[in-house]
């Protein structure tokens, strides 16, 4: 086939790959560079990367709308486009070029978990398993009908980095089976539809007033921004690292003051105040003043 590409990040990597090594791609789209790191130079997108080592022609339009943009996909007479964490929103005239319509490889098992955030979304809410959905893309969110599902389980400890890389390879394996034979097309259960938003940076803000569970899942998840942290004596303190432990107290209470920190169902193993260098919890606590037996301040 003969295929135009859009996609930005990491995740749409593997995708790309996959799909060079049986099909004519005619155009990689992805977004423009943008300033990144304490110096905020121009960095480009991952997928520009894998796209030029490729010897694949890029384009990185400023507006998805334009219509010089437009034309120029048009010419090209595509017989299907994938686009997979492109980050825009693609409008009907150009999901109308390709003869075979658009693709989308989606991180869930669809209906649940649209929008911009499925793995992480995953994890936070506790998911023991989830995968990757081949959708048809039509004009709203994570909405057309599906095309393939495949499964994985979530590791118990799993974070969202392991979890993007085994999903990221997962997809693009699957999407390159569905293009052989384009199966039948399933609707989905809108009914049963969840949502999966963007993750705003507070977010990472934890009480240990809520349930050891959710801490953990959302340490997790959060792996590696926005993070969790935790207010104490007017510090913001980030949790850098930390593990499950089998005890049960009274919320916010310290339970032991070792290497780590031990508090209601969850032990804290690393930790970072603002502005200095990580260290180890216990190290950190007791320069706090932290006492075993005693609430968190």
């Amino acid at each position: 086939m003969r295929i135009i590409f859009f996609g930005t990040p990491d995740f749409a990597v593997p995708t790309l790959g996959a799909l060079a090594r049986d099909h004519e791609i005619a155009l990689v789209v992805a977004q423009p560079d943008k300033p990144a790191g304490r110096g905020m130079k121009l960095q480009q997108p991952p997928v520009v990367g894998k796209a030029r080592e490729l010897g694949l022609e890029v384009a990185q339009p400023p507006k998805i709308r334009d219509a010089d943009f437009l034309r120029r996909v048009e010419a090209l007479a595509p017989d299907a486009a994938i686009v997979i964490a492109y980050g825009r929103i693609l409008p009907k005239n150009l999901l109308d070029i390709p003869r075979h319509g658009f693709l989308n490889v989606h991180a869930s098992i669809l209906p649940k978990y649209r929008g911009a955030a499925p793995i992480q979304r995953a994890i936070e809410a506790g998911e023991t398993s989830t995968g990757v959905t081949i959708m048809r893309v039509d004009e709203d969110l994570d909405h057309g009908p599906m095309l393939a599902i495949e499964t994985l389980k979530i590791g118990t400890d799993e974070r969202s980095p392991s979890l993007f890389r085994r999903l990221s390879h997962l997809g693009g394996e699957l999407l390159v089976r569905v293009l052989r034979d384009l199966p039948e097309e399933k609707p989905q259960d809108h009914s049963q539809a969840t949502q999966a938003p963007k993750i705003g940076k507070r977010e990472g803000l934890v009480t240990f007033a809520e349930s050891p569970a959710n801490i953990y899942n959302r340490f997790r998840a959060f792996d590696p921004w926005p993070g969790v942290f935790f207010e104490s004596g007017g510090e913001t303190i980030k949790i850098v690292d930390m593990e499950r432990a089998d005890v049960t107290a009274p919320s916010r209470t310290i339970v032991a003051i070792d290497e780590g920190v031990t508090i209601d169902g969850v032990r804290l193993l690393m930790l970072q105040r603002a502005g200095k260098p990580r260290a180890s919890a216990g190290d950190i606590a007791r320069g706090l003043g932290w006492r075993a037996g005693a609430p968190l301040p």
